[in-house]
């Protein structure tokens, strides 16, 4: 099962893929880790190539048989259409889960008071964050809005969503 992961920074996204990767025990791609890897390595990220590595990891796990939890911004149909394609492919299950923050204020809060968890990894604005390019979603998928509740019951409603036993 590919688990495709999409949202704005400080939605709370990150919480939540890594909190499912390590309760069902699957494989975890961070489109932020690989881009970061490759700036310390002295390339440029300014395209879709860390997205592209990230399709190619996940391509691999499935075919091994694992689940993979994919997390990114996955702000445009393109990035969405690729993780889908890349699973229908393999002849592999998906879901798409998207995170959000319904609240601006707590939402602009949990952005301005990030601490980084990725060495050398620099943090949005909030302006940045605001100003990104988010297209709305073209299919259903799960929604799960963090604001005004805890990691915990986000990820409680993450699990019933997916009917997932805790």
């Amino acid at each position: 099962m590919l688990y495709i992961f999409g949202g704005l920074p400080g939605t709370g996204k990150t919480s939540l893929s890594s909190a499912l990767a390590r309760e069902i025990k699957a494989a975890y791609l961070r489109v932020d880790v690989v881009e970061q890897a490759m700036r310390d390595a002295g390339s440029s990220v300014d395209g879709p190539e860390g997205y592209n590595i990230c399709y190619a990891i996940a391509s691999q796990n499935l075919r091994l048989g694992l689940d993979v939890i994919a997390d990114t911004v996955n702000p445009i149909q393109i990035t969405r259409q690729a993780w889908r394609d890349m699973a229908v492919s393999l002849g592999a299950p998906f879901v798409e889960i998207e995170v959000v923050c319904s609240d601006e204020r707590e939402h602009r809060h949990r952005v301005e008071r990030r601490e980084a968890d990725i060495p050398n990894f620099v943090l949005p604005t909030w302006e940045q964050v605001r100003n990104r390019q988010y297209e709305v979603w073209d299919r259903d998928h799960i929604v799960i809005d963090t604001a005004n509740q805890s990691a915990d019951e986000s990820f409680m409603s993450l699990c019933q969503q997916l009917k997932i036993r805790l």
